[in-house]
């Protein structure tokens, strides 16, 4: 009673933190600093790109917990691999697309900010789709 150490807790914090020392665990992790540091920088200049990295961040978010608890092992009948393959290419693609727009556009240095930081986004997002690639494999 009076011990309150728990093996399973050590055990299942040991899985969380060893997932953030892998190759995935890193590129997760940097995609959701970008697009909350992008999300800053849109909410500031130009608020209505801002929706493109709540809903990437929001999705970067439900990937890094699922990995992390290592979920995509218990939940099978999602295909976790496809999953996150259309996730990073859509997100590449569509920070590009955004990207290239803000920064033809030109406004205050916010938004040059927030352009350049969609342009490393998509390189991030594209080299993530390239690594999860499930046929490559």
């Amino acid at each position: 009673m009076a011990d309150s150490y728990h093996p399973s807790a050590f055990s299942s914090w040991t899985t969380c933190t060893n997932f953030l020392c892998t190759q995935k665990g890193v590129l997760l992790f940097a995609q959701i600093i970008v697009c909350v540091s992008i999300l800053t920088l849109f909410s500031a200049s130009a608020p209505g790109y801002s929706s493109l990295s709540v809903i990437e961040l929001i999705c970067a978010c439900i990937f890094f917990v699922v990995y992390m608890c290592d979920l995509h092992t218990k939940i099978q009948f999602i295909h976790w691999p496809w999953s996150d393959f259309f996730r990073a290419f859509t997100a590449a693609i569509l920070y590009l697309i955004t990207s290239i727009i803000v920064l033809v556009e030109r406004g205050s240095r916010s938004r040059i900010t927030a352009g350049v930081l969609g342009l490393i986004a998509a390189s991030l997002f594209g080299y993530d789709a390239y690594v999860t690639f499930p046929l490559r494999q």
